[in-house]
Formats: structure tokens, sequence, C-alpha cells
């Protein structure tokens, strides 16, 4: 009975192994089809015979162990035939930051689940590719509930020529996820980016356990599915739970119950199907009541402000960015932008457009 059992336990781990690597092979694979999606944007065509050949032969090459050259080969030419296929289809890309299974991710699938969303190292990187055209979308945080505004995204804004063509206003769960087997008894550290550990302090502080600071929470995930740390655990969405094969022991961890995050959407092409929301950029000339009197005109016509944040330049000016619900083609939106630009110095128009909030 006791040699039955142990045989099982082998087994059994060595399932779980396999488990692993098979849900890895398949997440490489989704990044190499985004690979070559992003490769139509920078290439005139789709075949490209000479380096199809190549790969086959770097892939023969590197065969090694137990793998038969051909196999790879035979198994590559399968693999190239499907990235043409999805080359074919003229996908359009949104990029976002961190790792499959943020909220950003989230958050552009709610906007638009047609696009291919595509990872990103961080926020400045997503403003490159669209501005470079590789994506025809980025998706950028502006603002939270908890963390407040977020500085990086607003000033790139005011270094990038993009135009704001959407927003969602998505919640967001924190789920406390551990690698497949574990006895959540054994568990006395916490691994996940700083934001989620601060959001869910009171429940790891309940729970005894130690908080391990590591990326962003998409990136402890794919950490802690290859690493497999013991007596551990990590916080991430559910997404994240699926994509890296963990499993959930508890949701909705967080400290607060309302916790959401505003994305942006931009793009190098202004949005022409008009909205119901505006984003404004402008500085002023250092007068006394100069913001006053722009306030002022909005709370005059009944407009209703929902964002109002400066941002200091490296001259010592401040930068200004307003939100407001309203379309540029309404008369009375009209004459206080009128009225804006003989107040300011600058005046930019970043986008008008409609905002998705996600129950």
């Amino acid at each position: 009975s006791e040699i039955i059992t142990e045989e099982y336990m082998d087994l059994k781990k060595i399932r779980e192994e396999i488990d692993l690597k098979d849900s890895l092979i398949v997440k490489l694979l989704n990044d190499r089809m985004e690979l070559a999606i992003l490769s139509t944007k920078l290439k005139t065509k789709i075949e490209d015979g000479d380096r199809e050949n190549q790969v086959i032969e770097n892939i023969k090459l590197n065969a090694r162990g137990l793998i038969d050259p051909e196999f790879c080969a035979n198994l590559y030419k399968q693999i190239m035939t499907e990235s043409k296929r999805l080359q074919s289809k003229n996908y359009s890309v949104i990029g976002f930051a961190g790792e499959h299974g943020a909220y950003a991710e989230h958050a552009a699938r709610e906007w638009n689940d047609v696009l291919v969303p595509v990872p990103c190292l961080d926020a400045s990187s997503v403003f490159e590719g669209v501005i470079d055209g590789v994506f025809e979308y980025g998706i950028v945080p502006v603002e939270n509930t908890f963390g407040g505004v977020v500085d990086e995204t607003n000033s790139l804004l005011i270094k990038s020529d993009v135009n704001v063509v959407g927003a969602v206003d998505l919640p967001f769960h924190h789920c406390l996820l551990t690698l497949p087997g574990t006895d959540y008894r054994d568990i006395r550290a916490v691994y996940s980016n700083q934001l989620p550990l601060t959001q869910c302090r009171n429940f790891i502080a309940r729970n005894h356990l130690e908080p391990i600071s590591y990326g962003n929470a998409p990136s402890a995930a794919k950490l802690f599915s290859e690493k497999r740390p013991k007596a551990a655990a990590l916080i991430a969405s559910k997404a994240s739970a699926e994509l890296y094969n963990l499993e959930i022991i508890k949701e909705n961890i967080e400290d607060y119950n309302v916790c959401r995050t505003r994305f942006l959407i931009i793009s190098k092409e202004r949005n022409t199907e008009g909205g119901n929301k505006c984003s404004v950029q402008f500085s002023t000339e250092h007068k006394a009541g100069t913001l006053f009197k722009i306030l002022e005109s909005f709370a005059k016509e009944d407009i209703n402000l929902t964002r109002i944040e400066s941002v200091p330049e490296d001259s010592g000016s401040f930068v200004f960015f307003l939100d407001f619900v309203g379309s540029l083609d309404d008369a009375k939106i009209k004459s206080i932008i009128g009225k804006m630009n003989d107040l300011t110095g600058e005046l930019r128009i970043l986008g008008c457009y409609n905002e998705k909030v996600v129950k």
C-alpha cells in the first residue's frame, strides 16, 4: 500500500510538471504569433521563402536529446503556416504595459475585443509603439482610486504627439493564487507588485503572510509559475490563474470595496466618430486668476469636469489636464475652447471620445 501511494505521488508530480511545461509551450507559441503579427507592420509581404528556410535549418541544428530534427522541422512548418494565416487577417494591435493577465489587457478587451493585445515593457514602450506605427492603439492607466494619478502617463502625454481616442473605467479584484496542490495552511509568503500588496495589506496581515514585492503582478505570476517557490502564494488577477496554470485560493481579497483604474486609449490618428467626453492639455501664463477664469467658464455653462491635474515641466511652469463631459461639436464647448485659446499659452485638444465604464 505504501509503495503504491509513493508511486502515485511521483506520477502525480511528473504530470504536474508536464502540465506546467505544456502551459509554457502554449504561452510561448502565443507570444511567437504576436511577434509574427507585429512583423507584418514592418514588412511589405507575408511570404518570405528564404526566411522560412533559414528558420527550419536553425531548428534542425538546435534539435537536441530525444527530439528528432525532422520532427522539429515538420512541427515548425505547421507553426509557420499558422503564423501566415494570422498575418493574412491584418489584425490591428493594441499595446499595453506588463505581461498577459494585466488589468490593462482586460481593459483593452473591454474597449475592443477584436484588437490583438501585445505586452510591452512599460508605458513608454506603449507610446513608442504607437508613434512608430507598430501599434494602431495603446492603452495606459491615467488614474486609480487607490494610488491616485499615474504621473508617468501624464508626462508621456505632454511629450508625445498622440491622440486620445477612448477610455475605459475598470474595476479590479485581486485573487490569492497558488501552485496546483498547495495546502493553503502551508503558505508563509505572498508575492506581487507593491501596489496590490498595499491594496491587500489587511488581508496579508490577518493571515500572517510575508509580502514580497516583485515587478508588476503579471510578471510576478510568470516568475511564480516558473520558479515554483515553496510555501508561497501570489496576488494577481483571475486571468493570471488561467494563463499560468495556478489555483485560486480566494477571490476579492483587496481591502476596499471599490478599486478602479481609468485607462486612456491612444492613437496616432484622431477619433473621427465623436464622443461624450473630451480631454485637453494646456499651460497658462504666470498671471493671477488665469486658471480660475478657465474653470469658471466651464462652471457657467454647467459642464462637468471629471479630471483636473497639473504636471510640472522642466522650465518650472505647469501643464494642466482637463477632462470634461461633452462633445467638441456642442456650441457651448466650442465657446469655452475659444475662451481657453485666449487665456492659455498653449492649448492642445487630446481628443473627443466615448468612455466605457465597466460595472
